[in-house]
């Protein structure tokens, strides 16, 4: 059973009007950057750039974020099922917090400690400005695409009609990425990505592991970087590779790499395609949180605090409270809840559904 073509086209609209978002975004942090004072670059920060930046990209995550529940739920509809909905994404909740549970304002911060170590390792002003601001784009544009992604993949744990999905690739697209192409995951399956991925879930009402369910004709998707190519969206790692020049086979896969490739190596042993992720120690192991909301002014913080008080463990005023609970991330939830009931429960506990 193959992806339908309408099913295929609402993930490309989909994709396109989060790259949207993330374009208006990083255009808005260029803007904003171009106002740091180079004599003073902490303090403009601080004072005025650092803080508008943050709301700009804030903006873009609750933007990207408030989506999700449509796109999955049209995915229903266009492959005939009924919808069974369990909880609704909160868009707040993926917003003002980086991908890895830091705040943006850290995060966004990275890229004024690059601009000055370019002074300091001999760059002109100039050169190391632009340096920081090709960070500040990057991490602006990875945070909006991801705050998106992390609002699909619970509002699918909130669809039970949702089984599974399927990654699709927008080329140009890097080795990592698209030996994932066309690959099937369960709904619980955290999605792998990368500073300036663009790839994306594709929601299925089935899931059908180890039977090519995602694969395509090479013709039909071969990458849109070759003029005169086929359609965008990719779900064939091999037909991707053999699209491409062997120029551009190298340069993605390395000489070495490419050659195996083209000699019969398995792209998947070819390529490593994992990545780091930042994690606490919690529930006596390592786990993925973020203290994003857990502040006393965050929705973390009140929601467990409504808690207490309803449990009688502190007065009605709330008073004596103290926050205990690290907050999960999305993908630490799908890996610890060993059912559905259990991951939309834990996501409705930690704030990503209401």
């Amino acid at each position: 059973m193959q992806v339908t073509d309408s099913v295929r086209a609402l993930a490309l609209a989909f994709q396109a009007a989060q790259a949207r978002r993330a374009r208006l975004t990083a255009n808005e942090v260029q803007r904003l950057w171009a106002q740091l004072d180079r004599r003073d670059l902490s303090g403009s920060w601080d004072a005025s750039v650092g803080p508008r930046i943050v709301r700009a990209v804030t903006a873009g995550q609750l933007a990207s974020a408030a989506g999700a529940d449509d796109y999955v739920d049209q995915v229903v509809e266009a492959e005939g099922a009924d919808s069974d909905r369990g909880g609704r994404v909160r868009p707040a909740a993926f917003a003002g917090v980086a991908a890895d549970g830091r705040g943006l304002d850290s995060l966004m911060y990275l890229s004024v400690i690059t601009t000055k170590q370019g002074i300091g390792g001999g760059l002109s002003t100039d050169e190391a400005l632009m340096r920081g601001l090709r960070q500040a784009l990057q991490l602006s544009s990875s945070e909006v695409m991801q705050a998106g992604r992390s609002a699909v993949g619970s509002s699918m744990a909130g669809q039970r009609t949702i089984q599974g999905y399927v990654r699709v690739v927008q080329p140009p697209a890097c080795s990592r990425c698209i030996i994932l192409a066309g690959a099937e995951f369960g709904w619980n399956k955290g999605f792998q990505r990368h500073p300036r991925c663009d790839c994306i879930h594709l929601p299925t009402t089935l899931v059908a592991r180890r039977q090519n369910r995602g694969s395509v004709d090479a013709e039909s998707f071969s990458p849109t970087t070759r003029p005169g190519s086929g359609r965008a969206g990719f779900l064939d790692p091999r037909a991707y590779f053999d699209g491409l020049s062997r120029a551009e086979q190298d340069r993605v896969f390395g000489q070495v790499g490419a050659r195996s490739i083209r000699e019969g190596a398995d792209l998947g042993q070819v390529v490593n395609a994992r990545r780091g992720m930042y994690t606490v120690t919690a529930y006596g192991r390592r786990v993925a949180a973020t203290r994003e909301g857990a502040t006393r002014r965050g929705s973390f913080y009140r929601l467990e605090r409504r808690r207490a008080i309803d449990r009688g463990q502190v007065s009605a005023s709330g008073r004596g409270f103290q926050l205990r609970t690290p907050r999960l991330m999305p993908e630490q939830i799908f890996e610890l809840a060993e059912s559905r009931e259990e991951a939309i429960a834990m996501l409705r506990r930690f704030g990503y559904l209401s």
